[in-house]
């Protein structure tokens, strides 16, 4: 008989087999994983100055003048993975890229055209940026 007792081992074995074997900071680790990469599903936020900007943005008149067509999604779901799907998020703390809109073209790393259906968002130009959106 050891110090735990006849029933120690029998104990340790059914809480194995039953899957209760996680440690409190490792169960709370995991949660926390699987809510940060259901919240940070591309997601972006717009500041208020160039050098909280991840990205600076230029708004152009015309498709053929843009880099990437973006599509605005209404949930961040439709935006996870997606360059070309932009969700829009209320707090900085929430968003995958801060972005900046520029006045000018010159000022710029990446020209985005908005587009009304998802189907027509993508890549237009090769853009360092391609697959970093998100």
């Amino acid at each position: 008989m050891n110090e735990r007792g006849a029933t120690g081992g029998a104990r340790e074995s059914s809480l194995l087999r039953t899957g209760a074997c996680f440690s409190l900071p490792a169960l709370g680790l995991l949660l926390f994983g699987l809510y940060a990469q259901s919240v940070s599903a591309g997601n972006l936020y717009e500041v208020k100055h160039s050098y909280q900007a991840d990205v600076k943005v230029f708004v152009v008149k015309y498709e053929y003048q843009a880099d990437l067509c973006v599509f605005v999604a209404e949930h961040d779901y439709e935006a996870k993975g997606k360059d070309a799907v932009w969700y829009w998020v209320k707090y900085p703390y929430q968003a995958d890229v801060k972005v900046f809109f520029v006045h000018h073209e010159y000022e710029a790393d990446l020209k985005v055209y908005f587009v009304k259906h998802e189907y027509e968002a993508g890549w237009r130009k090769s853009n360092p940026l391609h697959g970093r959106l998100h």
